[in-house]
């Protein structure tokens, strides 16, 4: 078994990081793995033109990937 040393305060460091992205972890797991909360593909198209953010090119690419999708409905 190999042993490392390293001073108190670089441990509690590394231990304070660990936690910290432990719970980050947690949180995205249960919001981006979960299912998405319409099975629509015409609401989903809806809600990403109207913010406005996303080109006409992505949001084509977007309804055809809906459209193949066994999940959504149209």
């Amino acid at each position: 078994m190999l042993t490392v040393t390293i001073p108190k305060t670089k441990y509690e460091e590394l231990k304070k990081k660990a936690s910290a992205y432990e719970h980050i972890f947690r949180l995205i797991e249960g919001d981006l793995l979960g299912a998405p909360p319409t099975r629509s593909a015409k609401e989903i198209m809806a809600e990403f033109k109207k913010t406005s953010r996303y080109n006409p090119k992505f949001l084509k690419s977007l309804k055809r990937g809906l459209a193949r999708s066994a999940y959504f409905k149209k």
